[in-house]
């Protein structure tokens, strides 16, 4: 789909208040109300427009603590790799997990309470998965930059 400069405008206002309505965008940008649901119903058609979601405060759901923990398997076998992914995908603690480059397999986000509540979760969740040879954890001392909004 190739979209163009009032897409990109639509997606931009999108990305700051996903609840905007479509007559206040049609103010914004000039177009009529249907134009802009029209618009809007083909991005998401497309999967341009994945989901809307509510961004959380980790802090008042007591899940601030944030730790990038690197992930070495045991062996880079097609198998050991679909079953890593398939039973981490399941931890509610990890946020995001991405498979890497370099010394390293996998890249976890995790975030949980605190320092006890990550403990807990190495030691009776991610350590108890087959196929890891070692892992490094990194703790997060303070977020320079945090968002979801893609540069369009």
């Amino acid at each position: 789909m190739k979209l163009d400069a009032i897409d990109l405008k639509i997606l931009q206002q999108l990305q700051q208040d996903s609840k905007i309505t479509n007559k206040e965008l049609s103010v914004k940008l000039n177009l009529s109300v249907t134009a802009i649901y029209e618009r809007i119903k083909r991005l998401e058609r497309n999967r341009v427009v994945s989901k809307y979601v509510a961004l959380v405060n980790p802090e008042k759901v007591e899940k601030s603590f944030t730790v990038l923990c690197q992930i070495k398997l045991l062996q880079h076998t097609k198998a050991y790799m679909i079953k890593f992914e398939a039973e981490v995908a399941r931890l509610p603690e990890v946020l995001e997990c991405y498979h890497v480059s370099g010394e390293y397999d996998y890249n976890l986000k995790v975030m949980v309470k605190d320092m006890e509540a990550y403990r807990e979760f190495m030691v009776t969740k991610l350590t108890t998965l087959e196929h890891i040879g070692s892992t490094q954890s990194t703790f997060i001392i303070s977020s320079v930059k945090n968002t979801t909004v893609l540069p369009l």
